[in-house]
Order: structure tokens, then sequence, then C-alpha cells
């Protein structure tokens, strides 16, 4: 039998398996627009994503108006959430793959708990997941490595049976923090270059290069046994 040297696989949400940056536009868009706030680009979103949602708002309005807006973009985006979120190519296929060959699989998100909750049961992937960990359900979120060590713990696995995969620069800083080895996948917000001078264990192009990978790694240990 095949010996398994990743054992768990943890997953960044949007950008990773899911694009919802369209929902993200509009309630961002609604909240500011609504405050008298001026509207931005979808391509100003989608490259100020990743921190939380109050950071989110903070970069448009400030401190100072963040909870009046941030409230504003909440209520919205428990109604543009749902129909506008779609997996990425290949997303879902992965994860069927991945949990009928007995992977450990986690989420590790700044999203809130809720809003992964909407995601999760509107594309129907919450059975996949072995545990899901959420920003507001630690004290200190990405980039700090905290959000991938309770996850280790929980399983009582080593750094060195995890692979965590997700799209940004604060993906790779939160996994090279936790030395945790990470794939960063270039459909999400931030670009090759800014992610490769953060060396990451692997860069791929696309969410479906996981196996290989994992299978990559696999090979190298059993290599490194039997020399």
């Amino acid at each position: 039998m095949k010996t398994k040297t990743i054992k768990a696989v943890i997953f960044d949400l949007d950008g990773t398996l899911v694009n919802a940056y369209k929902a993200v536009f509009q309630s961002i868009n609604f909240a500011l627009k609504s405050s008298g706030f001026p509207v931005v680009s979808a391509q100003t979103v989608k490259r100020s994503v990743g921190w939380g949602d109050r950071q989110l708002i903070e970069q448009f309005v400030g401190k100072a108006h963040a909870p009046q807006v941030l409230e504003l973009y909440r209520e919205h985006h428990k109604e543009s959430l749902p129909k506008g979120v779609t997996f990425l190519p290949g997303a879902k296929k992965l994860l069927e793959d991945l949990d009928q060959q007995g992977y450990i699989l986690a989420i590790a998100t700044n999203r809130p708990e809720r809003f992964t909750k909407i995601i999760l049961d509107v594309l129907d992937i919450q059975s996949h997941f072995d545990y899901v960990l959420c920003a507001d359900q630690i004290k200190r979120p990405k980039p700090y490595p905290d959000i991938l060590k309770l996850i280790l713990k929980k399983y009582q696995l080593s750094v060195h049976e995890a692979l965590y995969v997700g799209d940004m620069t604060i993906d790779v800083q939160t996994g090279n923090s936790a030395r945790v080895k990470t794939a960063a996948v270039l459909t999400g917000s931030s670009t090759s270059g800014e992610i490769s001078v953060l060396k990451p264990f692997a860069i791929i192009s696309r969410i479906s290069h996981v196996k290989k990978l994992i299978q990559t790694i696999d090979s190298k240990q059993t290599k490194g046994r039997k020399s």
C-alpha cells in the first residue's frame, strides 16, 4: 500500500476554490454609493480582497466611517453572495477526488463564518470538508499562522503532513509563517510576480494541478526513504 506523505489539504476559499468577486463588487458599490462614497472598479475590488471584510471596507472609506458602511455591505452581501458565487474550473472535481481518496480536507479563510457557510451551502460542498475555520473564529486571522496551526493541532498532524493551497500573497505569508508547504494558484487577486517573491513551495496555474503536486511530494518522499 502506498504511503501518503500529505494527509491533509487545507484550502483558502475565494480565488482558490470559488469565484465570488462579482458578489463582493456588487455589495461594496452598493454600500459605498448608499453612504455617499465614490464607487470602485471590479479590478480594484479584486485587488483589495483577502484581508477580511472590515479591512476591505476601511481601504475605501477609512476607519471612522467603516462600521456604518460595513453594516450596509454585510446586509447586501447576504443577498448578492448566493447569486454571485461559482466554482473555479476544476475545483469541484478536485474536492470530490481528494475526499474519496481519504484526505483530511479543511478550509482556512479570512471570510466571516456566516458568509463562508452561505458559499458552502450554495455550492453544496460542506460535506467534503472535515473542518472549516474562519477569521471571526480566531483571535489572529491570516497572515498570522494561527489558522493553519489550529487545524494541524486538531488532527495531530506535523507541518510535513499538510499542504496549504491559496491564491494570494497573504496565503503564502501565512503558510510560510506556519512552515506548511504552500501552493499558490494563479486564479486569484495576486500576480505571479508578487507571489514568486515570497517563494512558496509551488506555484500552479489551476487548482486541478493540486493532485499532481501531492503525487510528486509523495513520490519524492518514497524515493528518499528507499535511498
